[in-house]
């Protein structure tokens, strides 16, 4: 007699999943939710709540969310598909096809007038760009604090903030404008968050010969089944889109930050934007971390090798740079960044499993793949948060995990 099959999930334990995300939607805290856990050939999904605040349109399975900075682990696949073809090299400068960002100056210190520089030690790499070592990112902290934030403002170009699909310039006029700004600091010597991601994209298209979001959907939507997943919405599929939310500073409240039939994500954006810029599904979003999770092999399909995977779900930060580069507290000691991408370091935490890895978006999203427990996990909400300070992305997680049953 053959033994029963090894179950994913304990039952009642996903019920208490389940009453937990629950107590959050009953609280007002998000409109709806869409959790899902998948494991061992086995998925769960529960969709919570109304699709708008107030609303009486259920939460369905296939709506569809802003994933924002979930659209960064994709961008760094695609572009490891250019380095397998050679179209790409990890350690090659990005001036053959960035020529707007050869010959870098460097800001003397980040609080320095933009004159203030000293030449760059070295060029930029498309491994910088991937592991957010390029000397240009996001700054924590007030806006318009030092010099080099009150030009980034006046140029208008996404890349150093929340995501924006209104920006007038298309990708070639964005690079033109970020050339002209020194780095914050030399090539190779911190972390600096987001900006990697949407120069990446433009990296991608002059590499490929096609628009970004063309290879994107060739390449990788395809292939893994992502119908769900790109820049815009149709018109056809606009009634499955969430509105996003954001909390009122002062009273915690529900603002609208985006709506559905004015929504900026309503028409294709005139630069896709591969930090932030993606609509995506709990579903598609499944096929996308179930294929890292399975070293790069989709079905028949192969996206990548599992060598590429197994690199870019590696920590490439060292000590040094994680002691100098900030983000939010807390955020080195248990992890590091690998390409586009968190991973676990350090068990600390009930989900913490070294080797998970993944990120998050910050309208309210979340998704990790772990090897060692055969799962990826997702969840989609309409709030915009900062994901470890928020109680129903810490409930999450604590309740994915504690719902596995060995």
């Amino acid at each position: 007699m053959s033994p029963a099959p090894k179950r994913g999930f304990s039952r009642p334990r996903l019920r208490r999943l389940h009453d937990v995300m629950k107590s959050h939607v009953d609280s007002g805290y998000v409109p709806g939710a869409v959790t899902l856990l998948s494991r061992r050939g086995e998925v769960h999904v529960d969709a919570l709540g109304a699709i708008a605040a107030g609303g009486r349109a259920p939460m369905r399975r296939d709506t569809l969310f802003r994933i924002t900075s979930m659209t960064k682990p994709i961008t760094a696949v695609a572009a490891m598909i250019l380095v397998e073809e050679c179209r790409l090299r990890l350690d090659e400068p990005v001036d053959r096809l960035l020529p707007e960002l050869a010959g870098r100056r460097v800001l003397k210190a980040i609080d320095r007038p933009l004159e203030e520089t000293v030449p760059a030690h070295r060029a930029i790499t498309v491994r910088d760009l991937l592991t957010f070592r390029l000397g240009l990112g996001m700054i924590w902290g007030p806006p318009d604090v030092h010099p080099i934030q009150k030009a980034i403002g006046e140029l208008g170009i996404v890349g150093f903030g929340p995501p924006d699909q209104s920006m007038p310039h298309d990708a070639d006029e964005w690079m033109r404008r970020l050339g002209t700004l020194p780095l914050m600091h030399q090539p190779g010597e911190r972390w600096l968050y987001n900006t990697g991601s949407s120069i990446l994209g433009v990296l991608i298209a002059r590499a490929s010969g096609q628009p970004f979001e063309a290879f994107l959907q060739e390449r990788v939507f395809q292939p893994l089944g992502m119908r769900d997943t790109g820049f815009s919405v149709p018109r056809a599929k606009l009634a499955r889109l969430a509105p996003a939310y954001w909390p009122n500073a002062t009273t915690g409240a529900l603002e609208l930050h985006d709506g559905v039939a004015d929504s900026r994500w309503s028409r294709p954006p005139v630069f896709a934007d591969g930090g932030a810029g993606l609509v995506s599904t709990a579903d598609d979003y499944l096929a996308f971390g179930r294929m890292l999770l399975n070293k790069g092999r989709h079905g028949r399909e192969r996206i990548l090798s599992r060598l590429s995977v197994e690199l870019m779900t590696t920590d490439h930060l060292t000590p040094h740079q994680k002691a100098t580069s900030s983000f939010f507290p807390g955020q080195w000691e248990g992890r590091g960044w690998g390409f586009g991408m968190s991973v676990v370091t350090q068990r600390d935490d009930l989900a913490a499993v070294p080797g998970r890895f993944g990120w998050d978006g910050g309208y309210g999203t979340s998704w990790a793949s772990d090897p060692a427990e055969d799962m990826v996990a997702i969840l989609m909400t309409q709030r915009a948060v900062f994901p470890l300070l928020s109680p129903i992305y810490l409930d999450f997680w604590t309740s994915a995990y504690q719902a596995i049953d060995d």
